[in-house]
């Protein structure tokens, strides 16, 4: 009788994806008005989380903060896509895309919702949610929301989804 042998299970990583969005507490909302549909403003979404998030600094930042996530892998149009430091946990074309992660210092998620406006716009908001970690991830919120650094990287990610949605459909 042939045995066969099965290797060792790998120990369970946790899974981002698994992290209840609502039991996060909400940090901040912020939006911009886009002159273009909502299906635009979703599409232009994805190029600039990757631009934004796929870097290889981007994943040589998750690794020194212990990441769950430090690669992108699998589309982010569906839950289960990652880049680094986040994974895709819900997807509504074209009006929500939400996105979690998890490192030492924090749980948080970010969640793009778009507004349909009269004319063919739409807004596009970026709402923070995170729990912070005792100790010293105390000092990683002071260092990332206390500096307006968060604040800058979300205005700029807004811009550019504005910039980059406004092109798709105006050329110009």
């Amino acid at each position: 009788m042939e045995s066969a042998t099965h290797p060792a299970a790998a120990p369970h990583k946790p899974r981002t994806i698994d992290v209840p969005l609502e039991e996060l507490p909400p940090i901040d909302e912020h939006y911009i008005d886009v002159e273009a549909p909502a299906e635009a403003t979703f599409a232009a979404l994805f190029p600039t989380l990757e631009s934004a998030l796929g870097s290889k600094f981007a994943h040589s930042y998750c690794e020194r903060i212990g990441a769950i996530e430090t690669e992108a892998h699998g589309d982010l149009h569906h839950p289960g896509g990652t880049l680094p430091g986040f994974t895709v946990t819900r997807a509504i074309a074209p009006v929500m895309l939400a996105m979690a992660g998890e490192h030492k210092y924090a749980k948080y998620a970010v969640v793009f919702r778009i507004d349909l406006l009269p004319g063919q716009r739409s807004r596009v908001r970026l709402e923070t949610r995170a729990q912070f970690a005792a100790g010293k991830g105390k000092l990683y919120k002071a260092a990332v929301l206390g500096t307006r650094g968060h604040i800058l990287v979300v205005n700029r990610m807004l811009r550019s989804i504005k910039r980059r949605a406004e092109l798709s459909v105006n050329g110009h």
